[in-house]
């Protein structure tokens, strides 16, 4: 059986920071959940030893395709490329979604 996938919407692309100080980068429609799944070990396989994770950046975007296409450049960045996006976003976000002291 084929399952419906929605198309339009909220997505977030988001990048974690893990325990080893590595960073993951997803999407997901609800970022608040995703972020527990990783952090109880049921989320990717990449983050299940590494935890527990910090949510570090997300954005939002209404169509799918947009942040699919977001995830993947930011997968092609180098880590101290990842680490100065971080860095410049952190500097210009006051509240970052599933942050401790929100």
């Amino acid at each position: 059986m084929k399952r419906d996938f929605k198309r339009l919407g909220k997505f977030y692309v988001y990048m974690v920071e893990c325990r080893d100080r590595t960073y993951y980068t997803g999407y997901t429609p609800d970022i608040k959940n995703r972020i527990e799944v990783h952090n109880k070990g049921k989320g990717a396989k990449y983050t299940r030893t590494r935890r527990p994770v910090k949510l570090v950046w997300y954005k939002e975007y209404k169509q799918f395709k947009s942040a699919f296409k977001k995830e993947i450049a930011l997968k092609k960045l180098t880590h101290s490329q990842k680490k100065e996006l971080v860095k410049i976003y952190e500097k210009d976000t006051h509240c970052i979604i599933c942050h401790p002291g929100c």
